[in-house]
């Protein structure tokens, strides 16, 4: 059965690989020149053509690897004793051959394993019935039931000798399993051996005649004579087992030619069918049994004759007549080095057995792992698989919110349709999700919304994406159950890697949606109208204006690049929404990894000496910075030969860093720092405490630092978000000594997280562009300076106060982004807040340039447009 792999036939591993590189290697270069000739960016040229690679390699690695997984499963099950364990597949190439291999090692095993297991059962049993027997006639025989005359010895006598026998053949099995059985070889008579054989086996319980002819009678042979006699004595014994009473044993050996003679043993039996003539001779022949014994017996015949050179087989019993008929053909003069070290094989190998269907990925049989895939040994125990079902839901859900992406984004600003989009994603990551209604999920839900609607409200393009993955990170954060200050970005990481690590579910999903009786007919359906759509749409809409004009405003705009820019956004929506999905469904073991603790030290002064030298430093320079402040201008200048502008600017990005290191500071200590006794605790406590108020009052350096800059030189967007993030980091100060008092911080880093986004929302609500827009025009008002260079790049969030607070002539020297408004109004798709209302303001203002009066208006003009802009 074919199993499906595109690469079965190829005879070699090697050029399989080559095959699977080459074709990798040409999908994403194809699709990268694609991109790049149709503008995408990389951005999305990158995710999208990685995403086609992989699907390439997962499609045409399909059961490549499958056989070593499961001979991996299956040698573990195997070393625990489950032997039934068999691996599929249908490939010709090293793999398939080291695959049937293992089979037939494993059907051997397996057979083994049966015959030791038939063994214990069939030796216990043949132990039980002479040992029970000997104990009743030694019980009679005490308590004086029986008299001790010779019958009763007899008795006794016959038991120990089967006992003996029993032992006997239990050596031989030993002998042919050590694969070593050196022949004693002399000159042997064998019609004496034959008269012995049957004079012994005469002693025997069962009322049976034994014929025995030699021709000629003076046959003599070259052979071990114990081996020799044990060949016969366990034919003649198999023979009296399965005759009936008072039936003939017929012993003929006869000499074939020079080379060769023959040992004829025939029975009155029942016989031995074509069927069980091929198993008769291997250990517990599945031949009739009900005559009792170990099945030892023709197979150690068997291991005789090999030993000697020859065979031993069935013949098939005459028409019309009853019994079974074993012939023996040996060597007349067998040879020493034949004989050396001859191992006997029991049981013919068996070919190997046709490879079983391969069960689709997930599925399993009775009493049979499903085979782990190649990305559960990837990940291993960090991302184990819950082994959910087929998701069509989800798959269905995912490929809708891409077409909705490639209908709506393209050629569009980013306005409503991208934040419905987005809503659309998080929605279907929560349905996946177990974790959307704790309260810690709502936070960061209300949160996340009110990032998102940073589409609709602000124009200012970095607010809108770095709001995005704010909520983003706070979404991943949440399926994943993130809480420490290493697993919270981990959890952003593995929305990445869920698209490697959902494969196996997205394929057993695919499956499953093949088998839906109506999904596969409606895709059709649609198919087959969307043609007719298309081909009757387009000629109507040709062959009429009305008509097309109606078609104009409803179809999106096909052209090439636009083709492929809604295909590279489709996929690229339709993954990032079903990799979401995947890892809300299966989130990895990542809630509470975190930076091993390690060992504390074991004196005090190991972590308090370099944390008091920190310590030692913020507080030297808090002095240095009182004393710039007290000793005025004059003293800074004849210190440092700074202004007091120049000083307060240059450290800030300093101080900010410094403050971020506080932070690792205070987890090295509080993993260092022994924390046995109630006083390690309170130093500890009393130290942290210490510098995380000097750091506040460095982070209110740094904030006094930047408001005398921004007064000095102005404000910009960046220096405000800057003075956010240190705000911020203040407030994580403040946390952080809560959690220090307190003695537990496991709060801290959801705290921090929640904390920050609701920074930047608030920092996206109040309006930065236009925020720095009024105090900008605030200072110019005060000093008559303003940077009108940087003012020009602020976009329409800042329009509404810049027309407000100059006059048509000033505020067309800096708004340079006027010229989008001859393209008209945003859609409906494409509207935003923003943008609206600054075509609002814009509407009916004259804001004709004239260049001599901005050349007079601030600093820094611009007196050109942009490139690609014509001056009004």
């Amino acid at each position: 059965m074919n199993t499906g792999q595109p690469l079965e036939g190829v005879g070699s591993i090697k050029v399989k690989l080559g095959l699977l590189v080459g074709a990798s290697c040409v999908v994403a270069a194809l699709f990268a020149t694609i991109g790049e000739r149709a503008g995408m960016p990389a951005w999305l040229t990158l995710p999208v053509t990685v995403a086609a690679a992989l699907l390439v390699t997962q499609w045409l690695a399909r059961g490549m690897t499958a056989p070593l997984r499961e001979m991996t499963d299956a040698a573990s099950r195997m070393a625990a004793g489950d032997y039934g364990q068999r691996v599929s597949t249908t490939s010709t190439d090293e793999v398939g051959e080291l695959a049937r291999a293992f089979n037939a090692m494993a059907s051997d095993l397996a057979d083994a394993d049966l015959q030791r297991r038939q063994l214990i059962a069939t030796v216990s049993h043949e132990l039980r019935t002479p040992l029970t027997a000997q104990r009743a006639l030694l019980e009679n025989l005490v308590d004086g039931v029986v008299q001790p005359d010779d019958k009763a010895l007899r008795g006794a006598l016959t038991q120990s000798e089967r006992l003996s026998d029993l032992v006997g053949d239990l050596l031989d099995l030993s002998r042919i399993d050590a694969g070593v059985a050196p022949l004693r070889l002399e000159e042997v008579i064998v019609g004496d051996v034959l008269r012995r054989a049957v004079a012994e086996a005469e002693l025997g319980a069962r009322p049976v005649t034994f014929v025995c002819r030699v021709v000629p009678e003076d046959l003599t042979v070259t052979a071990d004579p114990a081996r020799l006699a044990q060949l016969v004595a366990n034919l003649l014994d198999n023979a009296a087992r399965h005759s009936p009473p008072n039936g003939e044993i017929r012993l003929v050996a006869t000499a074939l030619d020079d080379e060769r003679w023959s040992l004829d043993v025939d029975d009155d039996g029942p016989g031995i069918s074509a069927e069980q003539a091929a198993n008769v001779f291997s250990r517990f022949g599945t031949g009739d049994d009900s005559g009792g014994g170990t099945g030892l017996g023709l197979a150690i015949a068997s291991w005789v004759c090999e030993l000697h050179g020859g065979s031993i087989h069935v013949l098939p019993t005459p028409p019309g007549a009853r019994g079974a008929r074993l012939r023996a053909v040996l060597p007349r003069h067998t040879r020493k080095h034949a004989t050396a070290t001859t191992e006997v094989p029991m049981k013919p190998t068996p070919a190997p057995t046709p490879a079983a269907p391969v069960p689709p990925s997930g599925a399993t049989g009775v009493g049979r792992p499903a085979t782990p895939a190649l990305t559960d040994t990837l990940f291993g125990r960090f991302w184990p698989e819950s082994d959910p079902g087929p998701q069509p839901k989800l798959l269905i859900g995912a490929l809708l919110i891409g077409l909705v992406a490639a209908i709506t984004l393209p050629d569009r600003r980013i306005g409503l349709a991208a934040g419905v989009v987005a809503l659309m994603a998080a929605g279907l990551i929560l349905f996946a999700s177990r974790e959307r209604r704790t309260p810690w999920a709502l936070a960061c839900v209300a949160v996340g919304v009110g990032l998102t609607t940073m589409t609709v409200l602000r124009a200012a393009e970095w607010i809108m994406v770095l709001g995005a993955m704010i909520a983003a990170l706070l979404l991943a954060a949440t399926v994943t159950r993130a809480r420490s200050f290493v697993s919270i970005p981990l959890s952003a990481l593995s929305w990445v890697l869920a698209g490697l690590r959902g494969l196996p579910l997205l394929g057993r999903t695919l499956t499953a949606t093949s088998r839906m009786p109506l999904l596969w007919p409606v895709l059709r359906t649609v198919a087959i109208a969307a043609v007719g759509l298309v081909l009757f749409g387009g000629l109507f809409a040709s062959g009429d204006a009305l008509f097309g004009s109606w078609a104009q405003s409803l179809v999106p705009d096909l052209r090439w690049d636009s083709i492929i820019a809604r295909v590279f956004i489709f996929v690229f929506v339709a993954g990032v929404s079903l990799a979401g999905a995947y890892l809300a469904l299966n989130p990895p073991r990542i809630a509470d990894v975190d930076v091993p603790r390690g060992a504390p030290v074991s004196h005090r002064w190991e972590w308090l000496v370099p944390l008091g030298v920190v310590i030692a430093l913020f507080a030297a320079f808090l002095v240095a910075q009182a004393t710039a402040m007290w000793g005025g201008h004059e003293y800074l200048r004849e210190t440092t030969g700074l202004t007091y502008a120049e000083y307060v600017h240059q450290g800030f990005g300093q101080l900010t860093t410094a403050t971020f290191l506080t932070f690792v500071v205070i987890g090295i200590a509080t993993r260092k720092a022994p924390q046995e006794t109630s006083s390690d605790r309170l130093v500890l406590k009393v130290a942290l405490v210490t510098l995380c108020v000097l750091t506040l009052a460095v982070v209110a350096s740094a904030l006094y630092r930047m408001s005398l800059y921004q007064e000095a030189y102005g404000y910009t967007t960046l220096r405000v978000f800057v003075d956010g993030f240190e705000l911020w980091l203040g407030l994580l100060l403040v946390l952080m000594v809560v959690a220090v008092l307190r003695g537990s911080g496991r709060w801290l880093p959801r705290a921090a997280l929640l904390s920050g986004a609701v920074f930047f929302l608030g920092f996206g609500l109040m309006n930065p562009d236009g925020w720095v827009a009024d105090r900008n025009l605030d200072r110019f008002e005060e000093t008559g300076k303003l940077d009108t260079a940087y003012l020009a790049t602020l976009g329409p969030d800042a329009t509404p106060v810049i027309l407000d607070r100059l006059s048509d002539e000033q505020a067309a020297c800096v708004l340079f982004w006027r010229y989008e408004y001859d393209a008209g109004r945003d859609d409906v798709l494409s509207w935003n807040v923003a943008r609206d209302r600054a075509f609002d303001a814009i509407e009916g203002r004259d804001l004709t340039v004239d260049e001599a009066t901005c050349r007079n208006f601030g600093e820094g003009f611009v007196p050109n447009p942009p490139p690609g802009r014509e001056r009004d």
